[in-house]
């Protein structure tokens, strides 16, 4: 079993015999990268995940020469900034801004500086599928229905705006249908292969995290493909804002989400300027 997940493990609450959380919502991406963690199926999902520090920013780039730097708390893309190793050098991308370090205490010092104190997480880069040279990650909504239970209400594809790297919505990416965006990467065959397994994927997560938060009724997973067509949970919203499904010219996935809200009491501001909408 990987480090990482041996530490999570090892902080969980269970494990000192404390009960169940009844909390609704969980800001610490730590946290819920350790409540994943704790299952083996979804483990192997997980991309590796730190907390930041300059040896393992230093080890994790040494690893897989590109990781991203995200706030341990926080939303909508903010903060985050992708870091490559490349020819003895280091690039980081914020934003459309890009600088380069000829040497690692450089980049530390910057960093710092960036961060202003606040935690931080170093996560595995992905290489995941792209549009146009313009990354795209995958958002999956779960809610949990009073007769259905978890039931996955619906999928859409963020691609990045021009020169980013984060694909978010409020951040200026466009959004698409996911079987659109699919199909053209892998072909009509694995497409439904993916969307099955961010099915199985978003169901074993939702158990995951109702297990240890009983209360919880609805999450949104952050999931990437690869080039090879494997899915990775870069994260788990558990207030997940349903601004994406505004943009697809079919409504009805919205029209589910807001179904369901209104059960466990929910309402949403559904009010979206700065996503854009794509196609499907």
């Amino acid at each position: 079993m990987p480090y990482f997940i041996l530490r999570a493990l090892s902080c969980f609450p269970w494990r000192r015999g404390r009960r169940t959380n009844s909390k609704t919502a969980v800001s610490s991406k730590w946290i819920k990268t350790k409540v994943l963690a704790a299952s083996p199926m979804l483990s192997a999902h997980i991309p590796m995940t730190l907390r930041l520090s300059n040896d393992s920013l230093e080890r994790m780039l040494s690893g897989f020469g590109m990781v991203y730097v995200k706030p341990e708390s926080g939303s909508c893309g903010v903060g985050v900034m992708k870091v490559e190793r490349a020819g003895g050098k280091w690039v980081v991308q914020s934003g459309r801004q890009r600088k380069t370090f000829g040497r690692y205490a450089e980049l530390i010092r910057w960093l710092r500086w960036r961060m202003k104190g606040k935690p931080y997480l170093v996560q595995r880069g992905i290489r995941m599928i792209r549009r146009n040279s313009r990354p795209i990650d995958f958002r999956v909504m779960i809610q949990k229905g009073r007769k259905v239970g978890w039931k996955v209400t619906g999928t859409a594809a963020r691609v990045a705006f021009p020169g980013k790297a984060v694909t978010n919505g409020s951040q200026g990416g466009s959004i698409h249908g996911t079987e659109a965006i699919l199909r053209e990467t892998f072909g009509p065959q694995r497409s439904i292969r993916i969307l099955n397994k961010f099915d199985a994927l978003a169901h074993a997560t939702a158990l995951r995290f109702s297990r240890v938060y009983p209360k919880m009724r609805e999450l949104g997973l952050d999931i990437a493909v690869d080039r090879r067509g494997r899915c990775w949970i870069l994260e788990v919203n558990t207030r997940p804002d349903p601004c994406p499904f505004t943009k697809l010219s079919d409504p009805s996935m919205l029209r589910t989400i807001v179904k369901f809200a209104r059960e466990y009491g929910r309402t949403y501001n559904l009010t979206c300027r700065k996503a854009r909408r794509g196609g499907g």
